[in-house]
């Protein structure tokens, strides 16, 4: 598998009688090939990293890095290939010590105290939010019921950008990741949301209040940061704030509804946080939401597995091969949530560890308690064939999931 001409095309497709499973090219490489190459949308073909102990080791390795302006790069869409050169240093394109100092910048209002901090307000909204799904016609669609305002109420309180302007962000959002974006495409998107948040970044530093942008604010008022780091930096947080969590509340559902034993676990023990918490874990597991895998550059020669990834190749980490690797999660394919899960690779590993991980953990364990707790009855409006998938982002989907109870 090591030699380009027989490389596979990634991402590949998943089969469509088990659409939550990794591609089934994913899993013959977890177990067959530990070091291979596929081919991507430019023609390259990058080595492919899937097994979970492999990926422990180079997500750690300073030889790796995550500067998405080398040559060689493998970037997941046309749009990001052609808007990499304009970025500024983020958190997602530099390595440490300047990845250490950017990160600093915004890790405050995501680490865990300050996140738990939110929990009885997290909970007011998805109480909310159910009350007006019941009180409405069925069959209601989970997605734009529950799904998408969880995280988006969330995230753009604690970003300080206006709720009532979700719809603008939730559209530009999805054409700024979606791998079916042309570059002038992506570019237009994420220049209406880079224009919008500049303006409200300006009203922040006039007019701090207690949220993010006026956080950042203050640091580029200080020179800590530049207007155009706090801008990117505000649409990451935006887009990566809601976009996967709605996938993993939607998801999780119809994988519940899919394995009823464990729906019933989870709605009889929805009152023990720990359980809950753990299962919070599993469905992460079980779902690996991102499924274009996460992209690397190698700065040195390193030997694996008798290959030798070259200093300049590319190197794509497919997230759900290590999460569905039998060597660490035993009969991978099996959603069981009483399984000790919390060392998957959902959020990714390593320094680049996913920001708002702690965020997404408590809007899922509250989503999760409550959903199943107070809809006893939630139930498919339509044949699990017809639910449609949302395959084109970064991380997947449902377009929509209707429901009756």
């Amino acid at each position: 598998m090591s030699d380009s001409t027989s490389a596979p095309d990634y991402p590949a497709a998943r089969e469509p009688g088990c659409p939550f499973a990794p591609a089934a090219v994913v899993r013959e490489m977890t177990r067959d090939t530990p070091v291979g190459k596929v081919r991507i949308w430019d023609g390259s073909t990058p080595w492919f990293i899937t097994r979970h102990a492999d990926q422990r080791a180079l997500l750690n390795d300073p030889r790796i890095s995550t500067d998405e302006k080398r040559a060689g790069y493998p970037h997941m869409t046309r749009g990001r290939a052609a808007g990499a050169p304009h970025h500024p240093d983020l958190i997602t394109n530099t390595d440490p010590p300047e990845h250490t100092r950017l990160r600093r910048t915004v890790n405050a209002p995501f680490m865990v105290k300050r996140v738990e901090a939110l929990r009885p307000r997290i909970q007011e909204v998805v109480d909310r939010l159910v009350d007006e799904m019941l009180a409405g016609p069925k069959p209601a669609d989970l997605v734009q019921a529950i799904g998408l305002p969880v995280p988006t109420l969330v995230i753009t309180q604690i970003l300080g950008a206006p709720y009532e302007d979700h719809e603008f962000f939730q559209t530009n959002s999805t054409v700024a990741i979606s791998h079916e974006s042309t570059p002038e495409q992506t570019a237009a998107a994420s220049r209406a949301l880079g224009e919008y948040l500049g303006a409200l970044l300006l009203r922040k530093i006039d007019d701090p209040a207690d949220d993010v942008m006026s956080e950042m604010g203050g640091r580029v008022k200080a020179g800590e940061m530049t207007h155009q780091e706090a801008v990117i930096m505000s649409s990451a947080i935006l887009i990566a704030g809601h976009e996967t969590s709605a996938s993993m509340i939607s998801l999780a559902t119809l994988a519940l509804l899919r394995n009823p034993d464990q729906l019933a676990l989870l709605r009889e023990r929805s009152d023990d946080p720990k359980f809950v918490a753990n299962a919070v874990e599993e469905l992460l597991r079980y779902l690996t939401i991102v499924h274009s895998g996460i992209r690397r550059i190698a700065d040195a020669d390193i030997d694996l597995h008798g290959e030798t990834i070259r200093a300049g190749d590319g190197i794509i980490f497919d997230l759900s091969g290590a999460n569905w690797d039998e060597e660490q999660f035993p009969d991978a394919e099996k959603l069981d949530l009483t399984r000790p899960a919390r060392s998957h690779h959902a959020f990714g590993y390593g320094v680049h560890q996913c920001l708002g991980q702690s965020l997404a953990r408590v809007e899922l364990q509250v989503a999760y308690a409550t959903i199943y707790r107070r809809i006893p009855t939630l139930a498919l409006a339509v044949p699990f064939e017809q639910v449609p998938f949302a395959m084109e982002g970064v991380a997947y989907g449902l377009k929509a999931l209707p429901v009756t109870w």
